[in-house]
């Protein structure tokens, strides 16, 4: 416990409620060395860190070691696993979101924080996430096996539709939640394929992956790694509609107005769907307005079993960012992921088609 921590209820409490002794000194002289923070650095299998304020987490991310927490923090080599609680004003400060893909990138995993009423009054992200969904979400993450057995076919990143030889049509997806996907998928004990259009980011180790441009391209490399497969995830933004005409000259800017005949591209998700002994199918959409609305028509429309929806165009999450939020549905039910990196978003939808999948 830190200090603070001690001011909203003791030790003492703490101890008598736990059946555990709580630690809060950095140099124990109980301990025969005097170093109880490294006693329980090489004791723990995995740290998790619930609640953890915005000065905890900017304790972590530039590694300050004042007290036993922050101590035990640089000391230990397990897993580590971060719960925030704080207001929502907190949160949202850009120094507490540049902590947080501080660490990150240094291999921290985050749970929550959930939105709703906050103690002050506020409403909206920073509430911690309820003490039995974190547990929940440890046993799921740390459960190698829940995909163990299964192949799994994913596609990510955009489609580039060609105009000419030096220009094309396309959009802003960087591919970063479908890479997500494969490597935690893989994690899990998946096969993974991976086929991607052209992204700015490496592949995932240990990851089949292949590589396209057009969605005519992604569609025909869908269909020839299809068979077998157990799950297929759509998570690509493939193009809608392709150039009817590729220019073989570069077209000059010459005219005030040009015209440009586009023609629909084939629907790959929708597609796979159809297939005799088809995969469990899951599909991606996102959108600017009416997210429900256009996610449970989409589910619908194109015969998917699970649908994973996402706002874009907003000042978090969406495209090229490191954090996401997504609004899952199935038949008759669905799901809220709050935003939080895309690794461990990925791991959240992918336990919950491990659990549909295997219903």
């Amino acid at each position: 416990m830190t200090k603070a921590a001690t001011q909203f209820i003791s030790p003492l409490t703490f101890q008598a409620l736990s059946a555990h002794p709580v630690h809060t000194e950095l140099l124990d002289a109980d301990q025969e060395n005097a170093m109880g923070h490294i006693n329980l650095a090489r004791w723990a299998d995995l740290l998790l860190i619930a609640p953890a304020t915005a000065n905890s987490l900017a304790k972590f991310s530039y590694g300050l070691a004042d007290d036993l927490l922050s101590t035990l923090y640089l000391a230990v080599e397990c897993p580590v696993y971060i719960a925030p609680a704080m207001n929502q004003a907190m949160w949202y400060k850009p120094a507490t979101q540049e902590n947080i893909q501080r660490l990150t990138r240094h291999g921290v995993t985050f749970i929550g924080p959930d939105e709703g009423s906050q103690a002050c009054g506020d409403i909206g992200p920073g509430r911690m996430t309820e003490p039995e969904a974190i547990v929940q979400s440890l046993k799921l993450q740390n459960s190698p096996g829940i995909l163990q057995g299964t192949k799994v076919l994913l596609t990510a990143g955009p489609t580039r539709e060609q105009l000419d030889p030096v220009r094309f049509i396309s959009n802003r997806s960087s591919g970063k939640m479908g890479y997500a996907l494969a490597e935690q998928a893989q994690r899990l004990g998946a096969q993974v394929t991976l086929i991607s259009g052209p992204v700015a980011i490496p592949a995932p180790k240990h990851v089949q992956t292949f590589f396209v441009q057009s969605a005519a391209e992604m569609y025909d490399t869908v269909m020839q790694h299809m068979a077998g497969q157990d799950i297929m995830i759509a998570a690509a933004a493939v193009a809608d509609y392709t150039p009817e005409l590729v220019q073989t000259e570069k077209i000059k800017k010459q005219n005030e107005k040009t015209e440009l005949n586009l023609r629909k591209t084939k629907d790959i998700v929708a597609s796979v769907a159809k297939l005799d002994n088809r995969p469990f199918t899951v599909g991606f959409a996102a959108e600017t307005q009416n997210l429900e609305h256009y996610a449970q028509d989409k589910l619908r429309r194109k015969n998917l079993d699970m649908i994973a929806a996402n706002w874009v165009g907003q000042a978090e999450g969406g495209f090229d960012s490191d954090c996401n939020a997504l609004q899952v549905y199935w038949e008759n039910g669905q799901q809220t992921f709050t935003i939080t990196d895309k690794p461990q978003l990925a791991r959240q939808l992918l336990a919950l088609i491990a659990e549909r999948f295997h219903a």
